[in-house]
């Protein structure tokens, strides 16, 4: 988009011709049409702004400094026109100053345009950006809800690998636990068994020992029976064979 500063010819002529007799009318129109051109290059770059809207803001606030010193500088030409001694001279800047007014007016058309096409732009990469950040941060989850569900099922497994080791473990200790059992059971038996067999030994050696003094006893009766028995013989013979002892 272009923008051409429209002055009638006539003025312009004008101007250039008293232009030579009054030095800061000449600069002050070089100011204004100076901002004029800083204004119109400024809309050429809002227009085409790409983002971010930071970028946007910093060249709003150029064109808003360039439209403050142009209108300040507008404002002088017409104080200028104001003390004009020649009413021709003063109607000429008269019109002039209007002419840039209605050329900052359509800068200022120009200007809202191009900020609503750059917003508007901006707004659709942004909202794109968005989107396309949306469906990598979705296929991003889905990646991650998919290695969940793989970390979950492979802890599951280990789980029930690991339950059924302990269930392994838990059926083997109460194997073992039985045979324990049944260990104690036999040597308890065992035992009970030793202590009647201890008591059996003890009363047979009760009974050995009884049977081992009534032998003596018996030896001694039958000692004492034989000796009573040779005495008897040996005196039945001494009266027979010799009586006269």
């Amino acid at each position: 988009m272009f923008f051409v500063l429209s002055l009638p010819v006539a003025v312009v002529v004008y101007v250039g011709n008293m232009a030579s007799s009054d030095v800061h009318v000449r600069i002050c129109e070089q100011e204004i049409l100076k901002y004029d051109l800083e204004i119109k290059a400024l809309i050429q770059d809002i227009t085409g702004c790409d983002g971010p809207h930071s970028r946007l803001t910093e060249l709003n606030t150029d064109v808003k400094k360039s439209f403050h010193n142009l209108r300040l500088r507008i404002q002088d030409l017409e104080q200028m026109a104001m003390e004009q001694d020649k009413e021709s001279d003063k109607q000429a800047l008269i019109t002039q100053v209007e002419g840039h007014r209605k050329q900052m007016l359509s800068n200022q058309t120009a200007w809202r345009k191009a900020n609503l096409a750059s917003k508007l732009s901006i707004d659709n990469m942004e909202k794109q950006a968005l989107l396309n950040r949306g469906d990598s941060a979705v296929r991003q989850r889905k990646m991650t809800k998919e290695g969940l569900a793989q970390t979950t099922s492979s802890i599951t497994e280990n789980l029930m690998s690991i339950s059924r080791m302990m269930a392994q473990q838990v059926q083997q200790s109460e194997e073992t636990v039985s045979t324990l059992a049944t260990s104690s059971k036999t040597v308890q038996e065992t035992n009970e068994e030793f202590k009647t067999m201890t008591g059996t030994i003890q009363l047979g050696r009760k009974l050995i020992t009884k049977y081992n003094r009534r032998e003596l006893t018996d030896k001694l009766l039958i000692f004492l029976a034989l000796a009573l028995f040779l005495a008897t013989v040996l005196y039945i013979l001494k009266k027979r064979l010799f009586p006269f002892i």
